[in-house]
Parts: structure tokens; sequence; C-alpha cells
């Protein structure tokens, strides 16, 4: 009886070895199929195996913090990251807020010191409160890619206005989807994908620029194309212009605010899908 028992435990263990080996071989193989058919791109197969895999990116760890691969533009400490035009805006705990003007004075707009293209931004914004004046003298800013295309900043909340003016809209151009505003007061948030324009080599548009925006978590722009650049009272127009230019925020003569602005750097394969054809 006892040999049988040995033997047994012999048998079983040996099975186990065996069965450790043959995981210890999966895992070194890479998982993934290589006879499936051709997909449409040219170069991978359906479910490939050699096809390169997603770089890891971790999530920041509340909603609307920055990732490991985001470009933070201000976290509530420092404007290292900006050059204003004029007059340096109010940094007073962890918030910033457009400058007050005085009597005469200019405008001061904030500039990032980098240039961006193709980018995922995230920031956001608090309207004065109590709120001032009415239309688009109340809570006005602006989020402007590349120094020419503007998604509004406006205090939207029971604020009648031109409709191409009101926060979350292109201004100039498309109206948001729907009004998402908070109160004044209240901070909110943008989240934006935008895309740059593709110029010929003649100048000519081979694309425009879009842009897709969630405020508060509500789509109301969805990969709507610029006309061109943004003009007050006037169609916009494209001028051929490098790929990268700073991001700016604008002053509109009212104290909005802004806290936790980060951004993505996207890379080419981020492109929608009817750009350039060839997506890796």
């Amino acid at each position: 009886m006892r040999r049988k028992r040995v033997r047994r435990i012999n048998i079983t263990a040996a099975m186990a070895i065996a069965a450790l080996a043959g995981s210890a071989g999966m895992a070194q193989d890479k998982p993934g199929f290589r006879d499936t058919p051709l997909l449409p791109d040219g170069k991978w197969k359906v479910h490939d195996a050699d096809r390169p895999h997603p770089e890891v990116v971790t999530p920041g760890a509340t909603p609307g913090a920055p990732p490991s691969d985001a470009v933070v533009l201000f976290d509530g400490t420092s404007l290292d990251a900006w050059e204003p035009t004029g007059q340096p805006w109010r940094l007073d705990n962890g918030v910033l807020t457009v400058p007050t003007r005085e009597e005469g004075e200019g405008a001061s707009t904030l500039v990032s010191k980098q240039s961006f293209g193709d980018v995922q931004l995230h920031l956001e914004f608090r309207s004065p409160n109590p709120p001032e004046k009415s239309s688009q003298d109340r809570g006005n800013s602006g989020v402007w890619f590349m120094e020419r295309y503007e998604v509004q900043i406006l205090d939207g909340y029971d604020n009648p206005t031109y409709a191409d003016g009101t926060v979350g809209a292109i201004y100039g151009w498309k109206p948001p989807l729907v009004n998402a505003s908070r109160k004044p007061g209240e901070w909110q948030s943008y989240d934006i994908v935008f895309e740059r324009p593709r110029f010929a080599a003649d100048g000519s548009v081979e694309r425009p620029a879009y842009v897709t925006v969630f405020l508060n978590g509500v789509l109301v722009q969805n990969r709507q194309p610029f006309l061109g650049s943004t003009i007050w009272r006037d169609v916009g127009t494209y001028e051929a212009h490098a790929d990268a230019a700073p991001i700016q925020l604008q002053d509109h003569d009212s104290p909005v605010s802004f806290r936790n602005i980060w951004v993505r750097p996207l890379p080419e394969a981020a492109l929608s899908h009817d750009a350039m054809g060839d997506h890796q």
C-alpha cells in the first residue's frame, strides 16, 4: 500500500511540474495568432501576435488629475509654463485669475511657452460670482489652440448672448450642442481633443482643424471642423502655419479663474480615422 501511494504521489508531482513547465512556455510565447486574415491597413493580421502593444500610461489618481504622460501647464503652484503678453496674471491659493485692467490698459493674454499641435487638453475654470454685466461681458475668456482657433469660455448660466459666442461654442462658427453650464462661482471643466490642420506644400488646406469638446462631462462639440482662424465679426479663414504653436488663455477684461491645466500631445496614430488612411 505504501509503495502504491508513493508512486501515485510521484506521478502527481510529475504532472504538476509538467503543467508548470507548460505554463511557463505559454507565458514566454506571444499571445495571438499568425494564421488569420490581413487587416485593411496591410500590415497586421486579425489578433496579430506580433502587433506592438500600446504604451502604458498611468491615469490620474482622481478624476481630472493629469495622467503620467501629460504636460502639466498649471498645477496651482507656479506660472513657469506661461508668459503673459501684458501684466502678470494673479496666482492665489492655487488659483489663476485674469488680472484687473487699469484704465486704458490693454489685454494680457496668457501664452504657453511650449508649442503644441494635436492635443488632448483638460482645464477647469470659474466665472465670477456674483456675476457682473451680461452677454459677452460676463465671465468671458477663451482657449485658443495654436494661437488661432478658439473654444469660447463664458458665463453661460441664465446669460443670453448670440449662439455662436456662448460657452462651449467654436467662437463665431458653431454653437454647442447643448448648454451644460454650471452656476457662476462653481468650478467647470473642459476636456478637449484638438486636431491641427494639415497644409500642402503650396499652403492650401489638405485637412481642416477639428475639435471635440466636453463641457462638465457633456459632449458639446463632436469633431467639428474649424472654418479657419477665429476672427471677431467675420468668417474664419486659413493661412498656412507651423505644425506647432502655443496655447493661449484669453483676457477679455473679466476675472475668470483657472486651475488644473494639462495637455497630452497626441501622436499621428490618434488622428481621426479618415485623416491619413494609414493608422498603426
